[in-house]
C-alpha cells in the first residue's frame, strides 16, 4: 500500500483533554528520513495517545487512531502540520517544561516524554508526517522504566550482571552498561527492535532452552507478564531515564497470601442463607423491597412465577439472527427478578473503596473483625470514572465484567441472607417475554418502542448526546420489570453459541450453557446505544475481547470494561437455594480459568 501524508493543517489550540493522546515514548533518531512510522512513532501514539483518543473515547472530540481522523482541523489548533514540527501541538506541548500545566502527556498520566522520544516526533512531522495507508492504531500500555522494568531487572537480572559480577561480560546496573553493543548475544538494547535486543529474545526463549534468561536453576523463565512488560519497553524506545541511580539486586516480593474467598467462605454465606430465607414455595414469594445493608441503598425484587416458553425468536420475525434459533422449549422454575437494573448507588459502594487490594480483589490487610461480606474480593481502584460522566444518582451502573457483577451477587447475598446471582439466558428471556410470544413484550410493531425502552432513537432527550437514562421512567412489562428492552444491555450466565440455542435439545429444564472461555459471554436486551431490532427478547450479544481494548493495564483489570458503556446487571434470586459448590461455581464463574483451576485441586 501507498502511504499517505497528513496534509498541513491551520494552526489552532488543542486542550488539555485533546492532546492527552498526543504523545509518548519515542526513538534515537532526529534525521527525518531515518524515521519508521511503524517501528518508531507507531508505538508512541499507542502507548501515549490512542486510549484518549480513539473510536471508543474521543476527547476533545478528536481521534488520533487513523491517519484521516488525525489530520482533520479542530475550532482551535492544529495537532499534526506536516512539514512544521513548531506549529505542531503535537510535538511542541510535549516539549514544554515539567510543571507547565499544558504539558503533554499530563503529568498524572506518568513522567514526561524523554528527549529522544519528543525527537522522533519532531523529526516524523518534519519528514512530512507519513502514515502508511491502511494502518490504524490501537491502544497498547505505556511502560514506565521505574514502574514496569526496574522492578524485573532488580529481581531477577542485576544479581548476575553488576559490575561485579559480570557473568557473559554483560552488567545491568547503568544505561550506559545497558544498551552495550556487539556483546556475546549481539547488541543487549536496541530501541524499537525486539529482534535485534538480545535481553529480549534471551528471556523469550523456551523454557528448556539453553540460553534461556534467567537460567531455569536461578528463577527463569520470566512470566508471561514480565516479558511482554520487556517486549513493550523495548518497542516503545526503550526508555530508561539518565539521572536514574544504577540499579541494585533486590529480592522478589514475597509471595502473598491465598485469596481467602474461597469454598469455606461461601459455606458461611450459604449457612447464613439457609437460616435467613423463610420462603419454600411460589405461592410464598412475594414482591419486596430491600436496602444494601452495608450503604443503605434501595432495591426490589419482583417475583417470577415458573413456566414453559418458546426460547429464542421464529423463523419469520423481523430483525431475527441465526444465533436467536433453533427454538426450544425451555422450562425455568420460580425466582425473583430485580425490578429495575442495578444502579451506580447499589453499585458504587462495592466498586469504590479505601481498601487496598490484590489485583483479584483481595484485602491486601484483613482485619481480623472482617466479616463474610468484607472478604469478598471486590474491585481494584478504577482507571478512570467509570459513569464517563453520564449521571449516577438513580443511573445503571455499567462497564463492569462479568465477574465483577457476579462478585457484586456474592457480595450482597453474603449481607442479606439471600442468594443473589445473574440470570440464565432462559430466565432473563423468560422474564422480558412476561407470558408474550412476539419480538417485544408488548407486540410486534417498534413504534411502541419508545413507550417502554430508550434506545438510539430517543436516548438523548434532553442531553444533546446518546447516552443512558434513568431507571423506571418507561412503561414495566406485564409483570412489573422495567427496562428489560433498552437503556443497558445486561449481562446473563450463558457461554454464547453462535450455532444458536440447539445445544440445549428441543425441550430443557432450566437450561443454562455453562461458560467455558472468559469472551464469548451472553447479553440481552439491546442498549441506549442500540437500533430497535437489538431489543427484541430473543436478540443476544456475545462479549468481545475489543471491550476492554483502552484498558491501559498490564494484564488488563479482570474488573472493568473500558470499552463498553451500555452494559449492566440485574439481579435474580431463585426460590430454591443452590448448594455451597453451586455458590461458589455461579458466583466465579466469570473467570474460568481460575475456577477450573480451583475445582482441579478439589476446592
Amino acid at each position: 500500500m501507498m502511504p499517505m501524508t497528513i496534509p498541513t493543517l491551520r494552526p489552532r489550540l488543542l486542550t488539555g483533554p485533546l492532546l492527552c493522546a498526543l504523545m509518548a515514548p519515542a526513538a534515537i533518531a532526529q534525521d527525518p528520513a531515518a524515521v519508521d512510522f511503524n517501528r518508531q512513532v507507531r508505538p508512541i501514539l499507542e502507548s501515549a495517545c490512542v486510549h484518549c483518543h480513539s473510536e471508543t473515547n474521543q476527547k476533545g472530540d478528536y481521534r488520533l487512531d487513523t491517519a484521516e481522523e488525525a489530520s482533520k482541523t479542530l475550532d482551535d489548533g492544529a495537532g499534526v502540520v506536516a512539514g512544521k514540527p513548531d506549529e505542531s501541538l503535537l510535538y511542541t506541548t510535549t516539549v514544554l517544561p515539567a510543571d507547565d500545566d499544558d504539558i503533554m502527556p499530563p503529568t498524572k498520566d506518568g513522567p514526561p516524554l524523554d528527549k529522544t522520544q519528543t525527537d522522533i516526533l519532531k523529526a516524523w512531522i518534519a519528514g512530512g508526517a507519513v502514515w502508511p495507508e491502511g494502518v490504524k492504531l490501537e491502544q497498547k500500555p505505556r511502560m514506565d522504566f521505574v514502574k514496569h522494568i526496574k522492578p524485573i531487572f532488580e529481581t531477577t537480572c542485576v544479581s548476575c550482571h553488576n559490575p561485579d559480577e559480570m557473568k557473559g561480560d554483560y552488567d545491568m546496573t547503568t544505561k550506559m552498561a545497558a544498551f552495550k553493543m556487539d556483546g556475546d548475544y549481539g547488541d543487549a538494547i536496541v530501541p524499537f527492535d525486539i529482534e535485534k535486543s538480545s535481553v529480549f529474545v534471551l528471556v523469550n526463549h523456551p523454557a528448556d532452552h539453553d540460553d534461556l534468561m534467567p537460567p531455569a536453576k536461578s528463577g527463569g523463565p520470566l512470566s508471561k507478564e514480565q516479558i511482554e512488560m520487556i517486549r513493550l519497553w523495548i518497542e516503545q524506545g526503550a526508555i530508561w531515564p539518565e539521572e536514574l541511580e544504577p540499579l541494585i539486586a533486590r529480592e522478589a516480593t514475597v509471595v502473598r497470601p491465598p485469596n481467602p474467598d474461597g469454598l469455606e467462605l461461601i459455606k458461611k454465606i450459604h449457612a447464613f442463607i439457609v437460616e435467613t430465607s423463610k420462603e419454600q414455595t411460589e405461592a410464598d414469594m412475594k414482591e419486596y423491597a430491600n436496602v444494601v445493608p452495608k450503604t443503605g441503598a434501595n432495591y426490589t425484587m419482583t417475583p417470577i412465577p415458573g413456566g414453559t416458553f418458546m426460547m429464542g425468536s421464529p423463523e419469520t420475525e423481523a430483525g431475527r439472527k441465526p444465533d436467536e434459533g433453533p427454538q426450544v422449549k425451555a422450562t425455568v422454575a420460580p425466582f425473583w427478578m430485580g425490578k429495575y437494573e442495578v444502579t451506580w448507588n447499589e453499585y458504587l459502594p462495592f466498586q469504590t473503596t479505601p481498601v487496598d487490594r490484590y489485583k483479584d480483589g483481595a484485602k491486601k490487610t484483613p482485619n481480623p473483625d472482617d466479616t463474610p461480606a468484607d472478604i469478598v474480593s471486590s474491585p481494584t481502584a478504577p482507571y478512570t470514572e467509570m459513569s464517563f460522566g453520564m449521571g449516577q444518582d438513580g443511573y445503571p451502573a455499567i462497564a463492569m465484567t462479568e465477574h465483577a457483577a457476579l462478585k457484586y451477587c456474592q457480595w450482597l447475598s453474603a449481607q442479606t441472607g439471600h442468594f443473589y446471582r445473574l440470570p440464565t439466558e432462559a430466565e432473563w428471556e423468560f422474564a422480558c417475554r412476561a407470558g408474550s410470544a412476539t419480538a417485544y413484550h408488548f407486540g410486534d410493531d417498534p413504534a411502541q418502542l419508545a413507550d417502554y425502552a430508550w434506545y438510539f432513537d430517543n436516548s438523548m432527550e434532553g442531553y444533546g448526546d446518546n447516552q443512558y437514562q434513568k431507571i423506571g421512567l418507561k412503561k414495566p412489562n406485564p409483570w412489573g420489570l422495567h427496562d428489560m428492552h433498552g437503556n443497558i444491555m445486561e449481562w446473563v450466565l450463558d457461554q454464547y453459541d453462535p450455532q444458536g440455542h440447539g445445544s440445549v435439545g428441543a425441550e430443557a429444564v432450566n437450561p443454562w450453557v455453562r461458560p467455558t472461555t472468559l469472551w464469548g459471554r451472553v447479553a440481552k436486551g439491546g442498549s441506549w446505544n442500540d437500533d430497535p431490532a437489538d431489543l427484541r427478547s430473543a436478540a443476544r450479544r456475545p462479549s468481545e475481547e475489543q471491550w476492554k481494548n483502552t484498558d491501559p493495564q498490564l494484564p488488563k483489570s479482570i474488573w472493568y470494561l473500558t470499552d463498553v458503556k451500555w452494559i449492566g446487571f440485574r439481579l435474580v434470586r431463585p426460590l430454591q437455594i443452590p448448594s455451597p459448590e453451586e455458590m461458589y461455581y455461579y458466583w466465579n464463574s466469570g473467570r474460568p480459568e481460575q475456577l477450573a483451576e480451583e475445582l482441579a485441586k478439589g476446592k
